[in-house]
């Protein structure tokens, strides 16, 4: 009995120990957020370099439309990961495409894409209820409805590891974005962000 107090109390105080060295968490203002840098890529990163490509975009004309009130139809080619990190390309995709729908300029399409459908749905709903009789034909989606693509947005997201000196590494990162018509095969827009940090040859970029 004496053997399992004293093993009880062990695990008390291991217990104790434990929740006093672990670090508190808090939640982040991800708007303003004032927290020491990191040598990967974070969050911060992507907003910075979407909002840059971005204002870039929309300034160069390239999806201006000659006619009013029609917006340029854009598919998401291949973004590239060419650094050390397992980064999702989506994340810097996805930011741009919302500050592009929202500037009025731009619809995406879903239904086409490099590695095939984002959404699959639209043409699944095609297959599965054309002839069926279970659905209303007449709210089924008709045969030539789909919007071909206007321009392709293509992309590479690139590391490059540069040692200062014995104690200090710097990092690149080159964000390099591509808008190509699709009709003529020409690049209307093209632009590189590159976001440079330096920090100890003990810091990992990955």
């Amino acid at each position: 009995m004496r053997k399992k107090l004293q093993w009880l109390a062990s695990l008390a105080v291991v217990g104790l120990l434990i929740s006093g060295c672990a670090t508190k968490t808090s939640n982040i203002d991800v708007n303003d957020d004032k927290g020491e840098a990191v040598m990967g890529l974070d969050y911060r990163d992507f907003k910075d370099a979407s909002q840059q490509m971005i204002a870039s975009l929309l300034e160069s004309g390239a999806v201006d439309s000659a006619q009013p009130g029609v917006r340029k139809v854009i598919v998401v080619s291949r973004i590239i990961n060419d650094t050390m990190q397992q980064i999702d390309t989506d994340q810097l995709v996805k930011k741009i495409r919302i500050g592009l729908l929202r500037s009025g300029k731009v619809i995406v399409t879903t239904a086409v894409g490099a590695n095939g459908a984002e959404d699959k749905m639209a043409m699944q709903t095609r297959k599965d209820l054309r002839g069926n009789e279970e659905f209303n034909q007449g709210t089924v989606a008709a045969k030539g409805s789909m919007i071909a693509p206007d321009m392709s947005l293509s992309g590479k997201i690139i590391q490059r590891n540069v040692k200062v000196d014995r104690s200090t590494q710097r990092t690149e990162y080159y964000f390099q974005m591509t808008l190509t018509d699709i009709n003529t095969g020409l690049a209307f827009w093209e632009d590189e962000r590159v976001i440079g940090k330096r920090g100890s040859n003990k810091s990992v970029a990955w």
